[in-house]
């Protein structure tokens, strides 16, 4: 990833950084007794991957929760809670799960009193029978739906009567109005309130697990994008020399004033712990039919998707992102749907006129759906597009159902927005989906599906090149967080962060990157997975 130098045979480091690049030759001459020398074949070896978007300790947990991502029925999503919640004591929550049911055959769930559009989405009389005992809400992959059990909703005090909140949606059962347990967005807040705290000890033993599982996929730097009340606790295990992964730490743009009246700005730390960037949300998702479009959805006609509730009252957003940008922190914000991009692309011009010119790099986190007429707005407004390849793999499978052919055209346009000049930063969006770079370069690189139903890719046109991913995980994220100077390429100077490959990517089949395997990851020049 050096221009100046895009491929070579051999790297050396010394300390923390990267000294030389080079020849076989040119690398050995710089060996002494003292050197550790690693030969490692036809292996690829390439910068540390450094993925844009991660829910961190929301990954570490998952590691251990149930694991519903794969069921292919209703029946399958059963009995695999059951023999989960049978490991616990009566009355411990049980969550997680990465559900989807777009997994599932038409008509799933409609045997189980659901009678509207998306008559596959379950419901808590179908899980009820397995959690008698336990209290449980279990996550859709993309985190903006969730299924509650009756218990979980009599805990949380929800009935027929009660409202839906401001960018929430209670689903109902369309005879009866009673609460099928399916919640969308906000409407999670009014069962997670009710759920016990995690234990320190239970974070810590989860954040452990996340960085071992980053050092296991190559990741050497992210950014954690929810990071409110965690940042403490990295600290702690920096101090013990545990974390295995740097981290760009994001608040909450709605808990934001607490950096600003630190003094906090972007990038603010050391090379292992950085703060100074504010997260926020317009809009829902694909898989929920919460992301926000201008046109209704094709298999909902009346729904057009559901604005955040942070994006409200009118006008809160625009305060609260103006007052970060003003005070030098920096910004990303989620939108998927063409609306919702359009709305924080207009919101992030008003911003910049109002505060002046400057190196802020606002960044819109998925910039999943958008009217070709927004794309060269990235570029002219110098906003990053931070974006989830492996998404596209997954949506594929049935993104034209959702919003028909015409909008799925410029849907995941990494294509569009590399050749109108927007920077890429590429991230994996773990827990809702994996965590391994691979999967995303081999998505970003074939636009196959994970149903194998696309060999020659998923609108073709928008394939990228391998070198094109590669350098959207590792310079333009690095980018992404104000760090090109000191790493995201194997130069001089740079961050002795590498991983390596156990085979030569540039010469393998594009459909084959993800059977690649980490051998070796390199943090600071030490290894940290081998």
């Amino acid at each position: 990833m050096d221009p100046a130098r895009p491929f070579c045979e051999a790297v050396a480091m010394a300390g923390k950084h990267i000294v030389a690049v080079g020849t076989n030759a040119e690398i050995r001459a710089l060996s002494g007794p003292k050197s550790r020398v690693l030969e490692v074949e036809h292996a690829t070896v390439l910068p540390g991957f450094n993925d844009a978007h991660v829910h961190f300790l929301a990954g570490g947990f998952a590691l251990s929760n149930v694991d519903l991502r794969n069921t292919a029925s209703p029946a399958q999503l059963v009995q695999r809670l059951g023999e989960y919640a049978r490991t616990f004591p009566s009355g411990r929550w049980v969550q997680g799960g990465d559900w989807d049911h777009e997994n599932w055959g038409a008509g799933a769930g409609a045997a189980h009193g659901v009678a509207h559009a998306s008559s596959r989405l379950p419901t808590r009389w179908l899980i009820d029978p397995v959690t008698p005992a336990h209290p449980a809400l279990i996550t859709r992959l993309d985190g903006h739906m969730a299924l509650a059990n009756s218990l979980a909703l009599r805990l949380a005090g929800i009935t027929r009567d009660t409202p839906d909140p401001p960018g929430g949606l209670i689903v109902r059962d369309r005879k009866t109005g009673e609460p099928t347990g399916i919640l969308k967005d906000s409407a999670q807040n009014l069962v997670e309130r009710v759920i016990p705290a995690k234990s320190i000890e239970e974070k810590r033993a989860a954040a452990r697990a996340a960085t071992r599982h980053a050092a296991a996929c190559g990741v050497t730097s992210l950014t954690d994008v929810s990071t409110d009340d965690d940042l403490e606790l990295y600290e702690e295990m920096l101090g013990r020399n545990e974390l295995l992964t740097r981290i760009y730490a994001a608040r909450s743009v709605v808990s934001g004033q607490k950096l600003l009246e630190a003094g906090a700005r972007a990038g603010l730390g050391s090379d292992m712990l950085r703060i100074g960037i504010l997260k926020g949300f317009s809009d829902g998702s694909l898989g929920s039919s919460t992301a926000l479009f201008f046109e209704p959805y094709a298999d909902d006609p009346n729904n057009r998707g559901l604005l955040f509730d942070q994006m409200f009252p009118e006008g809160i957003m625009r305060q609260r992102v103006e007052a970060a940008d003003r005070a030098g922190l920096q910004v990303m914000i989620h939108a998927i749907g063409d609306e919702a991009n359009l709305r924080i692309l207009d919101l992030y011009a008003e911003v910049a006129a109002a505060n002046g010119a400057r190196d802020r790099r606002f960044r819109i986190e998925h910039a999943q759906h958008l009217r070709p007429q927004e794309i060269p707005r990235f570029a002219q407004q110098k906003v990053i597009a931070s974006m989830q390849p492996y998404h596209a793999a997954d949506d594929g499978r049935w993104c034209e159902k959702r919003v028909g052919k015409e909008r799925s055209r410029t849907a995941y346009a990494f294509r569009s927005l590399l050749d109108s000049g927007a920077v890429l930063a590429f991230g994996s969006d773990w827990t809702v989906a994996p965590l391994n770079p691979l999967l995303g370069i081999k998505a970003a690189v074939t636009r196959q599906t994970l149903d194998g139903r696309h060999p020659n890719g998923w609108i073709p046109e928008q394939k990228i090149s391998l070198d094109e991913a590669i350098r959207a995980y590792t310079v333009g994220s690095a980018y992404a967080e104000f760090t090109e100077g000191v790493k995201g390429a194997l130069a001089p100077g740079k961050l002795a962060d590498v991983v390596v490959l156990d085979r030569d990517i540039h010469k393998s089949e594009p459909s084959t990157i993800d059977q690649a395997r980490v051998i070796l990851t390199i943090l600071d020049g030490r290894i940290v997975f081998q």
